[in-house]
């Protein structure tokens, strides 16, 4: 018994072939391109008074970047210190994904995405003291300008001056924990839920310190 086909049903597959070609067509090349933009997302966690970014050496793998240069733009952006250790990279404080992944996203757009033609395939090369970003597609290139939009914030909050806070969490210590801005302040003898006025005794990086005032 011969099998039947029914040419309805290869009018319908036709048609979708079709759609499904036009549909492509349609696809902006944009696309494509952004598509290898897309890096792994970090993989953030805390030891202790340590934030970690386990996956350091594979975003600066796909971004082809050294991991020293993705790294110490970290440093300088977040206002810590820190070790590169194999794979990871360690920060000292406790520092929110969120940050991590917004300094990330600024490196792309400083130091990876040719301002032309808005490609990752990029290098940078020095010329003296300048870092210059070469496009390896359409050949542009452009001077990396390092922004100081960290150290304008570092205005936001200054050692001896008094602010109301309010705990969000508690460390491992018993230190309450509050934020201002993009600064983490430790505050000794607080609990979870409170509001308090804290005058501020130490700043380190974007870690503070301060003590409940009355």
């Amino acid at each position: 018994m011969s099998k039947m086909t029914s040419p309805m049903a290869d009018d319908n597959l036709s048609d979708y072939e079709k759609l499904l070609a036009r549909a492509k067509e349609k696809l902006p090349h944009e696309t494509e391109v952004h598509e290898r933009l897309k890096i792994p997302e970090p993989e953030v966690m805390i030891e202790g008074k340590t934030t970690v970014i386990r996956n350091l050496a594979d975003i600066a793998d796909a971004l082809r970047r050294e991991p020293q240069h993705i790294f110490g733009y970290l440093l300088r952006e977040l206002g810590t210190a820190g070790a590169l250790e194999g794979k990871r990279a360690l920060l000292k404080g406790n520092v929110p994904t969120s940050q991590i992944s917004d300094r990330l996203e600024r490196y792309i757009i400083e130091y990876v995405t040719c301002s032309e033609c808005d490609r990752p395939d990029t290098r940078i090369v020095k010329d003296g003291r300048v870092q210059i970003l070469v496009c390896e597609t359409c050949g542009a290139h452009r001077p990396v300008k390092v922004r100081k939009a960290a150290k304008q914030e570092s205005k936001g909050l200054k050692e001896g001056e008094v602010y109301e806070l309010q705990i969000e969490d508690i460390g491992k210590r018993g230190d309450g924990i509050a934020r201002n801005g993009d600064y983490i302040i430790y505050v000794p003898g607080t609990t979870k839920g409170v509001q308090v006025k804290v005058k501020i005794v130490k700043i380190s990086g974007r870690t503070a310190f301060g003590t409940v005032v009355a």
